[in-house]
């Protein structure tokens, strides 16, 4: 960064906004100076900021527009300015943003008399994607006055809600008398009067929020608003309907009143245009689509239509480009069509810069706040705040959803280098443009960006509280930062001329706080090393992943389903009978392992030892206490069984539990959900096996854990039978969401063997297709032209009469071979000989299965279709669209196999979900150089990214089919131990366990995700089916 003026920082330093003044500025380059003033006659320009001050600057006539934006940020300390611009009324009375690269003498005709607005320019999916807390501010200020003008229109929840956490900002805990007066003082919505008592409610329940955690719950519940960022621009159609038109980081948008009617995503748009008055959107060619080629829409002037194309093209390239897209060569003669480009940097170079670069945090005032908090730290909200009004859009909403485009470009949550501690910056700070001699810089100590707590989670015992705040659980989407993600790293065009997701290229989120090695190496020294102590502690650290996994059916599932009248009122008892008491009992389960593990470490009564260094006599207690509860595992598959039955009775509880699994905190789908109890008593047992394996006969804890380990293979032995079947149904019941075209594809006799990319030889030549092998058919389909993770059924191939043979030689294709069936053959190929082998055992396998057997009927499709012919219309009676919008809930394990050109078997999925394991990681990017700490769950062939493990979901997750994990290199100095490497293509992350113990136990897991399987686990023929 520029080193500041030695004299200038010897006097004190000014506010503007509450932040002193630096010559950070989130338009330049790290270590570039900003662009020097040119020469000429000065103006003074008036510049009203979000919090309704003024400020004047002092400033060339003949200086470009972003010479003006860039001491704007200056004089706010504000990194992320990219998200703002300046806008402003021209000679036609008409609201513009000041371009950036035409000099201010072009724009502004009197700029004495001119007021320059600073504002949200560009609306992102996520607040998430904010990662400063000023911009954040920024942001809330910007709610607060689209509230109070009208223009963020909402239902009276949302808008009571939204009210409430402003008023948390500004004056802190509920107290009624001060919070009516201040409510009838102050008018941040039209029409208040009649939510005051609503208002009052919702902020009695804000008990205590901070002036930041206020801020991102505010923009939690906005950003899910319909009318979010929007900015309607009134127009005509052809038939002379009055409508507006909008822009997002989606697309563009048609709005009738504040109601949005159409959506056209990026990824359609060829290409947007003006001619006079008529605004124009040429569509891409869709087959599937009613609408035009080119759509036209009639706007009030030329100049109406110009305004509307320059931010379509901005947000187009903010959010979609890589980088700053380059100016066109001037034309040696004559220039056709406009020279206008987007100038600044995007989306995704705003957040790498931020996470490159390195900044302390500078404390800010709020002018509207009588809570001033140290805002130093970028504290995020506390989990218990999570009441959030979901607002009903149009029939679009699924697929233009908020998150949608985001997670379109990235279906993963992402995380570049981040970096937790920043060293000051510094610059003049002045009245007008920093020419006062009032100026100085900035001390204070550094601090580490989210967790403030000293103590690390796992050792704490439960009668210790965490200070450590906690993201608020969304009632939409995943996507995903992760979903992340989820989540902006924008990948090239795939051959087909589609966005390729990003699970080609995972990033991660900044979602953790920066250790150094000297406090890291100091802690392990004063815990024990004993590998009984670290197993004991895997156990602590899965107990409680599942005990979250437990409230999200108890608590987040029943409070957004279970109470509607919609579900049936068995269903709602069988969950209730069946999980609350395994709930209530896994809790003081984990509570008497909390209370072992602070005894083992000395954290606690630290005189006592020898007997203390124990968990079996803890398990074998518990266990026993819970076989009581065997009946109620054996009611995991009745649970499943009712509510698919309820789902295909009730399309709107369909519905609801469709809306549940695009939440955040339905990291998996639901019904992996319903099966987590059967898996841990499996946990249960593996641990229990480490245990005896290493203690001695003679130690003093062999003998409980003996006795527990016999009690738990007991259990699990009774259980293993319905284990398989339910998770065979459980499959089924996934793969139905992710297909277009199926009629039946949960019957009775059914089994799933494996599924994956194939490239299957046509008259087109080779063309990328994704395999489902049933025990009775082969499914091949194509990705769907909808936005969600579909997709269509092309063909089927029944086994019974099909033989098949290696055709390599035959059609000169690497890894061909050959599925001949009774009525049509089939030419495919793998990516690789080791699939190839794996595709041809399976499906010999499964053949002369299908000849001893009687299966299930092989027609699954609601007409005949072929690979080379156009299918059907999808016949009514086809399972709905139920698969998530791109990056919204879990991803589907298909999606990434088709990003991923892999495959997947039944064994291997049941192998990913049984080998669970949860605990603390640091984490560390190829360039980057300390190591960041994070709670890390792996499950479903995923590891989950959260803050800590008491967060309520994932801050990001990232896919690991394709990956490889290693051990580093000498050459790649990460000189650590306990370090294992995750690698994909370019993609490269260094994780550090703790111990021997849990580098092994990590690698393992992994490895059975990444690592294909030999040996596949079917179902035995004999067993009776659930379905």
């Amino acid at each position: 960064m520029v080193e500041p003026d030695p004299e200038q920082m010897a006097s004190g330093a000014g506010q503007r906004l509450g932040a002193p003044e630096t010559l950070g500025i989130s338009t330049l380059d790290p270590g570039h100076k900003p662009p020097s003033m040119p020469s000429g006659r000065h103006v003074t320009i008036r510049v009203r900021m979000l919090d309704d001050t003024e400020e004047l600057f002092d400033i060339s006539q003949k200086a470009s527009g972003k010479v003006l934006f860039d001491l704007v940020c200056s004089h706010m300390n504000l990194i992320e300015g990219d998200y703002f611009g300046l806008e402003f009324q021209n000679h036609q009375k008409m609201t513009v943003w000041l371009d950036h690269i035409k000099p201010i003498i072009k724009q502004l005709r009197r700029p004495k008399h001119t007021i320059l607005r600073f504002a949200v320019k560009f609306f992102p999916p996520d607040h998430a994607q904010l990662l400063e807390e000023l911009t954040r501010y920024l942001f809330a200020l910007q709610i607060k006055q689209d509230l109070s003008c009208g223009r963020l229109t909402c239902n009276d929840s949302s808008a009571a809600l939204m009210v409430s956490h402003i008023i948390q900002s500004e004056i802190g805990d509920f107290e009624e008398s001060q919070c009516r007066s201040h409510l009838l003082n102050n008018n941040y919505i039209p029409d208040q009067m009649p939510l005051i008592d609503k208002i009052m409610e919702f902020h009695s329940k804000n008990l205590g929020l901070t002036p930041s955690e206020s801020d991102y719950q505010l923009l939690e519940v906005a950003r899910r608003l319909e009318m979010y960022g929007i900015r309607l621009h009134p127009a005509k159609d052809r038939e002379g309907t009055d409508l507006s038109l909008a822009v997002a980081h989606t697309g563009v948008l048609v709005f009738q009143g504040h109601t949005r009617i159409n959506a056209f995503n990026w990824s359609r748009v060829r290409k947007l245009s003006f001619k006079r008055k008529r605004f124009l959107i040429k569509l891409r060619p869709d087959l599937n689509s009613s609408y035009q080629d080119t759509l036209e829409f009639l706007m009030a002037s030329r100049d109406c239509c110009k305004v509307f194309w320059k931010i379509c093209v901005e947000y187009h390239a903010f959010f979609r480009l890589f980088e700053e897209p380059k100016p066109k060569p001037k034309p040696v003669l004559f220039t056709r069509g406009s020279s206008f480009r987007f100038s600044g940097r995007t989306q995704k170079q705003v957040i790498d810069y931020v996470k490159e670069s390195e900044f302390k945090k500078i404390p800010f005032d709020r002018k509207h706040s009588r809570v001033q908090h140290n805002s130093r730290l970028s504290p995020l909200p506390s989990a218990r705040h999570h009441e959030v009004p979901t607002e009903r859009g149009g029939p679009g909403d699924r697929v233009d959803s908020p998150l949608q485009q985001h997670w379109t470009e990235s279906v993963l949550v992402s995380a570049e280098n981040p970096s937790a501690s920043r060293p000051t910056r510094a610059s003049p700070s002045h009245r007008i443009n920093g020419h006062d001699n009032r100026t100085g810089s900035v001390s204070g100590t550094e601090e580490r960006r989210g967790s403030t707590r000293q103590t690390p989670p796992e050792h704490q015992s439960t009668a210790v509280a965490s200070n450590s705040p906690h993201l608020s659980p969304s009632s939409a989407h995943s996507h995903g930062m992760v979903n992340g993600q989820k989540s902006l790293e924008l990948c090239g065009q795939s051959p087909d001329g589609r966005q390729p997701s990003p699970l080609t290229s995972p990033l991660l989120y900044d979602a953790g706080s920066v250790r150094t090695d000297d406090e890291d190496d100091v802690r392990r020294k004063r815990f024990p090393t004993d590998r009984a102590y670290f197993i004991a502690k895997e156990l602590l650290t899965t107990e409680r992943t599942y005990l979250k996994d437990l409230e999200v059916i108890t608590v987040s599932f029943q409070s957004a389903v279970g109470q509607d009248e919609a579900t049936p009122d068995s269903l709602k008892s069988s969950v209730l009978s069946t999980f609350e008491p395994l709930h209530k009992f896994h809790t003081g389960f984990l509570r008497e392992v909390e209370q072992r593990l602070a005894l083992w470490e000395g954290r606690s009564n630290a005189h006592i030892k020898g007997d203390y260094q124990r968990i079996g006599d803890v398990m074998l207690k518990n266990l026993q206490g819970l076989k009581p509860l065997t009946a109620s595992l054996h009611k995991q598959s009745e649970v499943l069984l009712e509510l698919e039955k309820a789902c295909r009775a009730s399309r709107k509880l369909e519905g609801l539990c469709r809306d549940f699994e695009l939440q955040k905190v339905c990291y998996v789908p639901l019904n992996v959900f319903i099966l987590r109890p059967l898996h841990r008593l499996s946990h249960y047992k593996q641990i229990l096996e480490r245990l005896c394996k290493h203690y001695p006969a003679t130690h003093v804890d062999f003998r409980d854990c003996r006795a527990a380990l016999a009690d738990v293979s007991e259990v699990v032995d009774q259980l293993q039978g319905s284990l398989i079947k339910m998770e065979n149904f459980q499959k089924l019941l996934e793969l139905k969401k992710d297909l277009i075209g199926v009629d039946n594809l949960v019957a009775p006799g059914r089994e799933f063997i494996r599924l994956g990319c194939l490239s299957k030889l046509s008259g087109k030549g080779l063309q990328q297709r994704m395999f489902f092998l049933f025990n009775d058919v082969i499914l091949y389909t194509s990705r769907g032209m909808t936005g969600t993770n579909q997709f269509k059924v092309h063909g089927q191939l029944p086994l019974h009469g099909m033989t098949i043979r290696e055709s390599e030689d035959e059609w000169g294709v690497p890894h061909a071979f050959t599925l001949v069936g009774q009525r049509q053959s089939v030419v495919v190929a793998a990516s690789s000989l080791t699939e190839m082998e794996k595709w041809m055992e399976d499906i010999q396998t499964a053949i002369k299965t299908a000849k001893t057997s009687n299966g299930p009927s092989s027609d699954l499709l609601s007409c005949n279709l072929t690979d080379n012919k156009d299918p059907c219309p999808v016949s009514e009676n086809v399972a709905p669209l139920v698969g998530p919008p791109s990056g919204q809930g879990p991803v589907p394990l298909s999606v990434i196999c088709w990003y991923r050109v892999q495959s997947l078997s039944f064994s291997e999925s049941c192998r990913s979900l049984e080998n669970q394991l949860s605990g603390n990681l640091l984490r560390k990017f190829k360039n980057s150089n300390g190591w960041q700490k994070l709670w890390v769950v792996f499950t479903n062939f995923s590891l989950f990214f959260y803050k800590s493990h008491q967060d309520d979901y994932p801050l990001a997750s990232l896919p690991l089919l394709g990956y490889s994990v290693t051990v580093p290199s000498d050459s790649e100095n990460i000189h650590k131990d306990y370090v294992f490497k995750l690698h994909f293509k370019s993609h490269i992350y260094y994780f550090r366990t703790e111990s021997e113990y849990t580098f092994e136990r990590w690698m393992e897991v992994i490895r059975s995700a990444t690592v294909p399987s030999r040996h596949n686990r079917v179902l035995n023929n004999k067993e009776s089916h659930p379905h």
